[in-house]
């Protein structure tokens, strides 16, 4: 009798009999008890152990991959929404037909829509910035000093200087990254440059003008931080020639998807001719190709769980070959084809959920300390493996969703459970008399 026949030998007399009183009963004792005997190594059957291990390492690097990806695209959305929509607004509403003179009163009645926080007129022109130190190209925006400090993605990025009398004080507020790029710090003075300077008899001349700096923000996203200046708004209409006038209205809303609400309510408020641009219209590409890259990642990743729950089926097929002697003993014990059954897919189905569950808590352990291994990866490999000037972001977002990991692990389980029915199946149809002649 061979080593799982042995095993099963103790319990012959009670499993024959719980094989056929338990025939109601799912998962007994002694079927568990001969399923994870068989898990077990054996120098007869070392070589499915080890398709066992694979198994159970595959299920396991694939759920904890899919796990940190998901949360990484999540991350990566939150991220870069709210930096986006912190900055830039919800919507811009702009003048028609005629200069954005009364931009006073349109602000005070979009002020008056339900759901609207801000409204902040704005004048916004492209300009060069230079210092002793360096120079590059900035996008300059004029804001109300009251209207800045309730900008979310600014004034509660403040790292140094502050926006104290902003309107008077004749300074300026610019990014951490373009404060070291110019090598400059509060109480530093830089230039502006503008194209559209004073009207002269020769033409339209340059104008430049230099604004200490009064502010230093860190939005935390690399292209914002290098690109924005932030001049007292009527400042702004004096440099960029614009007498009483702003560009648009810049409007922050307390639900970002409601917008088709929103611009109902402005149609209603607003008498003037405007016309209205939101969020999704300007970012819509860049949320969808994130959304796309998700997917695609979800479907290529679920692969590496496909592949180890193959990695099942053919453990447990050879492990049916390898203890046929063994199930044709246990039937003729009195085992039923039912309990054989049982036999095998709890052995399938503990590979697949121990697998899922230790990878459920490595992903999770991963993804909750991702930025820690990234720095830490940094410093032992003497590289940067998340420059921010590519990828926008100062750090490594990561955010777990209960939902998507309860669906990897559901699908990880199921899988692997599918993955034991045909190799159960088969085992359940042995017949003992020809397998035992066989032998």
């Amino acid at each position: 009798m061979t080593d799982g026949a042995e095993a099963a030998g103790d319990h012959a007399v009670g499993g024959a009999a719980q094989g056929r009183s338990g025939e109601g009963r799912m998962f007994s004792v002694f079927e568990w008890s001969v399923a994870l005997r068989y898990l077990r190594a054996r120098r007869s059957s070392g070589f499915v152990s080890v398709i066992a291990v694979f198994s159970f390492l595959g299920i396991t690097l694939g759920v904890a991959t899919l796990i940190v990806v998901m949360s990484v695209m999540n991350g990566f959305h939150r991220e870069l929404m709210d930096k986006i929509l912190g900055v830039n607004g919800h919507a811009f509403v702009q003048a028609i037909d005629a200069p954005f003179t009364d931009w006073e009163s349109v602000a005070a009645s979009l002020s008056k829509i339900p759901g609207v926080e801000l409204a902040a007129p704005m004048v916004e022109g492209a300009a060069g910035a230079s210092t002793p130190y360096g120079q590059t190209g900035v996008l300059a925006r004029g804001l109300r000093g009251k209207d800045l400090l309730k900008l979310p993605g600014v004034a509660s990025t403040l790292r140094d200087g502050s926006f104290e009398n902003f309107d008077n004080a004749g300074g300026v507020a610019i990014g951490q990254r373009l404060a070291e790029k110019l090598g400059v710090r509060v109480g530093d003075k830089i230039s502006l440059l503008s194209a559209k300077g004073a009207q002269t008899p020769f033409g339209v001349t340059p104008r430049i003008k230099a604004y200490p700096i009064a502010a230093i923000f860190q939005i935390g996203m690399s292209e914002f931080d290098n690109l924005f200046v932030y001049l007292p708004l009527r400042e702004a209409q004096n440099f960029f020639n614009k007498d009483n006038e702003v560009t648009t209205v810049e409007v922050f809303v307390a639900n970002p998807e409601a917008m088709d609400a929103f611009r109902a309510a402005v149609d209603k408020e607003v008498t003037r001719p405007v016309i209205i641009t939101d969020w999704r219209q300007m970012n819509k590409t860049f949320f969808d190709t994130l959304q796309v890259e998700k997917n695609i990642l979800f479907i290529i990743l679920t692969l590496i769980v496909i592949v180890a729950a193959f990695n099942i089926v053919s453990g447990l097929t050879m492990l049916v070959k390898d203890k046929t002697r063994d199930i044709a003993i246990l039937r003729t014990m009195g085992a039923t084809r039912g309990s054989v059954l049982r036999i095998f897919l709890i052995i399938g189905a503990s590979i697949g959920t121990t697998g899922a569950f230790v990878g459920f808590l490595l992903g999770l352990l991963i993804a909750k300390n991702l930025d820690a291994i990234r720095l830490l990866l940094n410093k032992l490999l003497d590289a940067n493996l998340f420059p921010a000037e590519l990828y926008f972001l100062s750090r490594l977002p990561s955010i777990v969703e209960p939902r998507e990991v309860m669906l990897v692990v559901g699908m990880t389980v199921t899988l692997a459970i599918l993955a034991s029915i045909y190799p159960a199946w088969k085992a359940a149809s042995l017949d003992p008399i020809q397998a035992l002649r066989s032998e």
